[in-house]
């Protein structure tokens, strides 16, 4: 059953825009989508697996200024617009871990809410940048609404770009 979105089936798309957004966002990223009662039913991450180990240990999630962004607003947020909101340094930190450019983009479809991250270290991302990464979040917010698991090649394709996901 095809999607109807860029005319590729569901689980192909999400593995061709977690590719674009991999590119796009050399230094990593991060997506929770259709987050419900603070728990995502995908989570997409990319970042550098030192970084992801800090950020658990430390328990930044619950003091990270882009998801409290992300779950009080829609649309982008450059993060250096959110330093005064970082009493703790989540943003200072992932600068030192090579994520010196970034920006959070929330998505609210009533009852779905996607908050992701992307992230540079040579230099800030460019309005282009922004509105392909944008399009691509909206096409994986959408696809992932209609795709109950992953299946085993999507699974595997993720793993190969060293993607991380978390989804039953």
């Amino acid at each position: 059953m095809r999607s109807g979105l860029a005319g590729m089936e569901p689980q192909e798309l999400i593995s061709d825009q977690l590719s674009r957004l991999k590119a796009l966002a050399p230094a990593g990223y991060a997506m929770a989508l259709h987050v419900r009662f603070m728990t995502p039913l995908y989570l997409f991450q990319s970042y550098p697996p030192d970084w992801i180990d800090h950020y658990s240990k430390n328990g930044f999630v619950m003091q990270d200024p882009t998801v409290h962004w992300g779950f009080e607003n829609t649309g982008i947020k450059p993060w250096h617009e959110l330093t005064g909101q970082d009493p703790v340094g989540v943003i200072s930190a992932a600068a030192e871990y090579g994520m010196k450019h970034g920006f959070t983009l929330a998505i609210d479809r009533g009852d779905s809410r996607t908050i992701a991250s992307f992230a540079r270290s040579d230099r800030d991302f460019t309005p282009p940048d922004i509105a392909e990464i944008e399009d691509a979040a909206v096409r994986l917010h959408d696809a992932t609404a209609v795709v109950d698991t992953l299946e085993p090649q999507t699974r595997d394709r993720l793993r190969k770009m060293s993607v991380l996901f978390t989804h039953p």
